[in-house]
């Protein structure tokens, strides 16, 4: 295959990634967007191995990655379960990260390079350091992100004393050692000083999601998606492969906005989130300042439960990461469609960070086939709550949580959240009464029109479908 064709590949990969980030952008043309993706992922790949830059001799390493790769992506799609992909996508990121590091290594050991001018091997050092710091990065912070994603390592965020003059000093020491690295007389040294920036970087990945609280996990993965696309444009800067840059930085600019709108749909600014976060592992001791939930919790039985939503006019469904765990989604969509066929009017209100990443709980009711155009976000739906009859929470906590608007000393305060109490009727399902990602209580289990249905989401739900059905 020769340059020019090359190229026009890299063109048309270029152009189906665009399409692919457009159609994922709805529920309605994700699927193709998909396929888009997937499509030119598969010229990338062709165009890069019949290239000119790999040679016959190198064929046979390619396809040994391949089905090596291809495999674990495979196993993956089939034996992972949807409760795991929050963390399957920080395992995924942090591989890009770590193949920024590998390529940047081999890149500086590389002999074979020739530079016409000692500003052009300037600059390739120069996109060797910071590609290699980037993926350190994206490597450490994202394996921290599975271990608190899978619950491995506590949701409770590690705040070290003057934690941000210790980034600071680990960032000057970075640029010091840049320097360093850029002077070097001989690879040796070289080598050192990349080594150095290296172990800092992987430091610096682990302190900065290890200080964000669980609440802000589902910012975290999407930060960590916009760090993998940019790793993968300086891999591309030094393989000298445009397709790389570009797919790159749309992977990264994109990935930087969906941080952005979900920080502004918590109303947080994002940089304070990436500092400190503001979930804790634990709800705050009586004493602390917050005010403390008042009243008793009323718990409720499936059979009553269906006897309020068959007389409701109007019911609002907000699915929780307890939904995803239970896998209940189906029976979720078996009880709509009841509702719907008796009159009913049932819509369901998503909130942007409900689950462990973006659009979680969409992904989920599209599997279970949840008609598109009932399914809200939380701006679009918060305002019908007071002319809702029953709001039904199925495994969510701090996204319901009143405490976001009433108290101004609670760690999630000044939040958007669903506000499921202004409901005539509030059914809330969980296990227990134990508190929420954010490690934070719920006044809302507490409110007069609210009611408990403890126990598994979906056991209860299909005793819910049971009862309505006769």
């Amino acid at each position: 295959m020769t340059p020019s064709l090359v190229t026009v590949a890299y063109i048309a990969a270029t152009i189906l990634f665009i399409l692919s980030l457009g159609g994922l952008s709805n529920p309605e043309t994700a699927r193709r967007g998909n396929l888009f993706g997937v499509i030119g992922m598969t010229i990338a790949v062709l165009a890069t191995i019949f290239g000119p830059r790999v040679t016959p001799a190198g064929y046979g390493w390619i396809v040994g990655a391949l089905v090596v790769g291809g495999s674990v992506g495979l196993y993956a799609a089939k034996k992972v379960q949807m409760t795991q992909m929050p963390e399957l996508v920080a395992a995924m990121h942090s591989l890009v990260g770590l193949a920024a590091c590998l390529v940047g290594f081999a890149s500086y050991v590389d002999t074979s390079t020739v530079f016409a001018t000692s500003a052009e091997k300037a600059i390739h050092e120069v996109e060797i350091y910071v590609g290699i710091f980037i993926g350190a990065v994206t490597f450490s912070g994202s394996i921290i992100a599975f271990g608190k994603l899978s619950g491995k390592i506590g949701g409770k965020p590690l705040l070290l004393p003057a934690r941000h003059w210790l980034n600071l000093a680990g960032l000057l020491v970075v640029i010091w050692f840049g320097r360093v690295f850029l002077q070097a007389a001989d690879m040796g040294a070289g080598m050192v000083a990349l080594l150095v920036m290296t172990a800092i970087a992987l430091l610096f990945g682990i302190h900065l999601v290890m200080a964000i609280g669980g609440a802000d996990m589902p910012v975290v993965v999407s930060m960590l998606n916009s760090y993998s696309g940019w790793a993968a444009a300086a891999t591309g800067f030094m393989l000298s492969n445009d397709l790389l840059i570009v797919v790159g930085a749309l992977v990264g600019s994109s990935g930087a906005i969906l941080s952005y709108i979900m920080c502004r749909a918590m109303n947080r600014n994002f940089i304070s989130v990436i500092a400190g976060g503001f979930g804790g592992g634990a709800p705050a001791a009586a004493g602390g300042g917050a005010a403390q939930p008042a009243g008793e919790a009323v718990p409720v039985s499936a059979a009553e439960t269906a006897e309020m939503l068959r007389e409701a006019k109007s019911v609002i469904i907000v699915p929780g990461y307890g939904m995803a765990v239970a896998q209940a989604q189906h029976t979720v969509f078996e009880i709509t469609k009841l509702l719907r066929e008796k009159g009913v009017k049932v819509r369901f209100g998503i909130h942007p960070v409900a689950g462990r990443m973006p659009g979680h709980m969409n992904v989920l009711l599209a599997e279970a086939k949840v008609p598109y155009d009932i399914v809200l976000e939380l701006d679009e739906i918060n305002e019908d709550f007071p002319d809702t009859d029953v709001a039904m929470v199925i495994g969510a906590n701090d996204i319901v949580n009143p405490a976001a608007q009433d108290d101004p000393t609670s760690p999630i305060a000044g939040m958007p959240v669903l506000e499921v109490w202004k409901a005539h009727h509030s059914i809330v399902m969980k296990r227990s009464m134990a508190s929420g990602y954010a490690g934070v209580d719920n006044p809302l289990f507490y409110k007069e029109n609210n009611r408990m249905l403890f126990g598994d989401a979906k056991k209860m739900l299909e005793e819910v479908l049971a009862a309505l059905r006769a």
